[in-house]
């Protein structure tokens, strides 16, 4: 037996050999990189940043997000998928539609408008929600299967050298030499479409039955006057249509003028609903941080500051205090909207038609302030897989206009519009 102040011994030396081997260890780690190295005080511990916490209240039947890329097409795939939304909610299943078939044939009809015009309008790959329902009423419509417009060995929608070279031979046609108008130059212009996104075929088969563009949309069963524009402007009599002074609305379509509050009523008693709705907005908002999956109108309420940091707040420079706004790290105060400042920022080029999307249901976060769950088309890439979330203040302040069923509307502001 070993006596006890031997193996007192014994362990000791034991243990500065462990501590000796475990010292060597770890500098051997470090000098090769796989310990990490974390210094912190000692009251030190990581910074956790708060963030936004969403927690979806409502969501409503809708089909996956899809991926305009770098088309200026988000019109006809917003549009779209309100309609394909539409479709599931009276239970006709899940469908496809194609978004370049509405492309094709509104670029057509547009060419036509500028030429006559004398190129007077805008002109390019932009539209409005109305396009889609011209397109389905005059052209019909095609499931994706049909029409994909990818025929120039691309895997996605890449517009630029399409639009441009379309913008130019309208450009030509109305300035040619011969002062005069040829029958050819409109076959030209689709023979152009046909060479970037395809002809459109005249029969095709679906789910094992032929059908054209105008028979399949009849299969379909939607009509498409059950379906409205509306906005809110100033500058206009509510409860009156009239056409909507954007560059993109080449085809001069109406919308009806509702007061603000009445416009958010429509969009959440759509949503209430079950209707999904179509939404046109300004994205151009530092508020609009679309990776981070949030837009919101953010503002600094000095009357909640105390005396030594309403004081820092009033030093910052206007820089300085926009740095501290959108840093957008956690819920804050948001803008009071009101009509007025609606209205100026639309006078003022502030508020313009940057892109179309649609409201899928609602949202709320850790504090409680409601939001908008919003279905993009710039495929699944930010922080909720192609989706993100609007503030009231946020729609309130930078919607164009929003396309809703009739039956979406409350009846009492319904009667107010004649419908």
């Amino acid at each position: 037996m070993i006596g006890y102040e031997l193996l007192l011994k014994k362990n000791y030396n034991l243990n500065i050999f462990k501590a000796l081997v475990m010292k060597k260890l770890v500098v051997a780690l470090l000098l090769i990189g796989l310990l990490p190295i974390v210094v912190f005080s000692q009251d030190e511990t990581p910074e956790k940043k708060e963030g936004y916490v969403f927690e979806i209240t409502k969501q409503l039947k809708h089909t996956p997000v899809k991926d305009q890329y770098r088309s200026g097409t988000c019109w006809s795939f917003s549009g779209l998928s309100f309609f394909e939304s539409e479709l599931l909610r009276l239970g006709k299943g899940e469908y496809d539609l194609s978004e370049m078939f509405v492309v094709r044939q509104m670029y057509a009809d547009k060419a036509v408008s500028y030429v006559r015009m004398h190129g007077k309008i805008n002109f390019g790959g932009g539209g409005a929600f109305h396009d889609v329902l011209n397109t389905w009423k005059k052209y019909g419509m095609l499931p994706e299967g049909a029409y994909s417009g990818l025929v120039i060995n691309e895997e996605k929608h890449i517009h630029g050298e399409m639009d441009e070279v379309l913008a130019k031979y309208v450009s030509a046609v109305i300035e040619n030499p011969n002062k005069k108008l040829t029958p050819a130059w409109h076959k030209g212009f689709l023979g152009i479409l046909d060479a970037y996104l395809g002809e459109v075929p005249e029969k095709f088969m679906y789910n094992g039955k032929e059908y054209t563009a105008q028979s399949f949309a009849a299969s379909l069963g939607l009509n498409m006057d059950d379906y409205v524009a509306i906005t809110s402007f100033t500058h206009h009599p509510y409860y009156q249509q009239f056409v909507l002074e954007l560059p993109d609305n080449w085809a001069f379509g109406q919308v009806y003028n509702l007061p603000l509050d009445e416009m958010m009523e429509v969009i959440d008693y759509s949503l209430e609903n079950d209707y999904t709705v179509a939404w046109a907005a300004d994205v151009s908002e530092k508020g609009f941080a679309y990776r981070k999956g949030i837009a919101v109108v953010p503002t600094v309420n000095t009357e909640n500051l105390a005396g030594s940091e309403l004081l820092k707040w009033q030093e910052m420079s206007k820089s300085e205090k926009e740095a501290q706004m959108y840093k957008l790290d956690k819920p804050g105060d948001e803008k009071v909207i009101t009509p007025e400042i609606r209205q100026e920022a639309f006078d003022n080029y502030e508020t313009t038609d940057d892109h179309g999307m649609e409201f899928v249901g609602f949202a709320k976060d850790q504090l409680g302030n409601k939001y908008y769950y919003v279905k993009n088309s710039w495929d699944t890439s930010n922080e909720y897989d192609g989706y993100f979330y609007a503030s009231v203040p946020y729609v309130k302040y930078k919607t164009t206009n929003i396309l809703v069923h009739k039956n979406a509307i409350p009846k009492k502001i319904a009667k107010k519009l004649g419908l």
